[in-house]
């Protein structure tokens, strides 16, 4: 099916904004209808095949999608939405039985929010006209820049509001560290060399930000006011991975019923950010290597090259001179992706950046989840900060999210996070947390206390407050560890209540 040009956004909007509900249940749709009519105008669709057909037809601004949809989840159809009509603002509703599926595809989806069942009509409509304003914002960022080449001052003014819109949404602020972070010495290289049209290879492992920063680079650099396109190169087989970026004509293989528009063409003008790049064929990566040497590309099926200017950032989780020197990576691809090198340090090198970070995402959980926003205790930030995180980011918001929803109090405690997470405070990661709290000064007894009452904590924190198990562990009669926890203040503790269930 063909994807919309990206000059097409560039049309003259309707006099109301366009959602698209897309629901099995004729009642969810109708409910969806009634909250959202007076404000806007809205398709509805019962399956993703009637979606796929509106969204080709008509300029939809953003799409609301149940999480629980015949044949195929709300989220994998909004992980192709994101592909072929990437100017669409994508909206996912489940219930909370879904929350975990939903949150770790946030991210693949390009997800704006997801809306939790039962849902309230008037959280619904201020979610939507939100949703509206972000696509506003992507169109309008696209209008003036077209306008720009007019050259007015009022037409400067007006774009420049606009990219300073952009900056407090996605610029190097929202890279959320500690003061002296492993990741200010990454940051202030990339926004240094945001201004410049270089390449840029962003190396780390899953979960550590790659987009965001690529995103902050974009929005950093002359390049600003054009699109920002990304594809997960692991996502989709090599095959289809060529017909989704350099687009294909009709009749160039089996199902090519029309032509298609690939994502460099789309990007034309700003930036391509190519994930997981090193997991891409060899036979893929000469053809990649042509469109970034020429500056060009030709099509699937179609005996005409097009002309393209792209920068690119390319990702990835492997040392790419690694995999370079073991064949398995084009050593020419690597020195044109590699114009400057960015490594990405896991969570568990920045502990510090932790608990700062885990209150930005609770804050922005809060609000996906329509709860109060709350705060860590003691013991859930020793907890926090004593797992190794080997999911990085991407698991501390997937943890505090669970935590959020499963909580009872005004405040998260050690006892609202998972078994993985409570069970996994071992390693460096725990030494590095506990560090701070050691003094700095004292005679050799009191440094030694301090120490004992930080492992005392943790063997705690480990076993939920079980007394049993934890002077088990520690070689103690239940006695001795009780009257250990009262040397050290830790007897107080509120233990987990026995009829919760973690």
């Amino acid at each position: 099916m063909n994807a919309p040009d990206p000059v097409d956004a560039l049309q003259p909007e309707p006099e109301r904004p366009l959602v698209l509900v897309v629901d099995d249940e004729l009642r969810s749709q109708e409910a969806m209808r009634r909250t959202l009519d007076d404000d806007f105008e809205v398709l509805s669709a019962g399956d993703t095949a009637a979606a796929r057909e509106l969204l080709a037809r008509h300029p939809v601004a953003v799409i609301l999608c149940d999480q629980r949809m015949p044949g195929q989840s709300g989220v994998d159809f909004l992980k192709q939405v994101r592909v072929e009509w990437p100017e669409v603002v994508r909206i996912v509703i489940s219930g909370y039985a879904d929350s975990e599926d939903i949150i770790a595809g946030v991210n693949e989806a390009g997800i704006y929010q997801y809306v939790l069942k039962p849902w309230v009509p008037q959280h619904l409509l201020d979610t939507v006209r939100g949703a509206v304003e972000a696509s506003r914002l992507h169109r309008g960022l696209q209008r003036l820049d077209l306008d720009l080449r007019a050259g007015t001052p009022a037409l400067r003014a007006r774009l420049g509001d606009r990219l300073n819109q952009a900056r407090s949404v996605y610029g190097f602020e929202r890279i959320v560290r500690a003061d002296g972070s492993p990741l200010d010495t990454v940051c202030a290289m990339a926004e240094r060399i945001a201004r410049y049209d270089l390449s840029v290879l962003i190396l780390g492992e899953s979960g550590t930000g790659k987009e965001l920063m690529a995103r902050a680079i974009h929005y950093a650099s002359p390049r600003m006011a054009r699109p920002f396109v990304v594809e997960n190169c692991a996502a989709i087989p090599d095959t289809l991975l060529e017909s989704e970026l350099f687009g294909h004509k009709r009749g160039a293989f089996t199902g090519a019923t029309e032509d298609h528009v690939g994502l460099i063409q789309r990007a034309d003008g700003g930036t391509l950010f190519l994930d997981e790049i090193g997991e891409t064929s060899p036979l893929f990566q000469v053809k990649l290597l042509r469109v970034l040497q020429e500056g060009e590309l030709r099509p699937v099926g179609s005996t005409r090259t097009v002309p393209v200017d792209v920068r690119v950032i390319a990702a990835t989780h492997r040392q790419l001179e690694d995999e370079v020197r073991a064949g398995r990576f084009r050593e020419d691809l690597y020195y044109r992706l590699a114009g400057v090198t960015l490594q990405m340090p896991p969570l568990r090198e920045r502990p510090g950046d932790i608990v700062p970070l885990a209150e930005r995402l609770l804050a922005d959980a809060a609000t996906e989840l329509r709860l109060p926003t709350t705060a860590f205790d003691e013991d859930a930030r020793a907890v926090l900060m004593g797992y190794p995180w080997p999911g990085n980011i991407r698991e501390l918001r997937n943890e505090i999210a669970r935590a959020l929803a499963l909580g009872d109090g005004q405040r998260l405690r050690a006892r609202d996070f998972s078994p993985r997470l409570l069970q996994g405070q071992t390693g460096r990661a725990q030494a590095a947390a506990a560090a701070p709290a050691l003094p700095a000064q004292g005679t050799l007894q009191e440094r030694l206390d301090a120490i004992e009452a930080m492992l005392l904590r943790e063997v705690m924190l480990r076993h939920r407050w079980n007394k049993t198990r934890a002077a088990e562990e520690l070689g103690l009669s239940r006695v001795g560890l009780r009257a250990k926890l009262l040397r050290f203040g830790l007897e107080s503790r509120e233990p987990p209540r026995p009829s919760e269930k973690h």
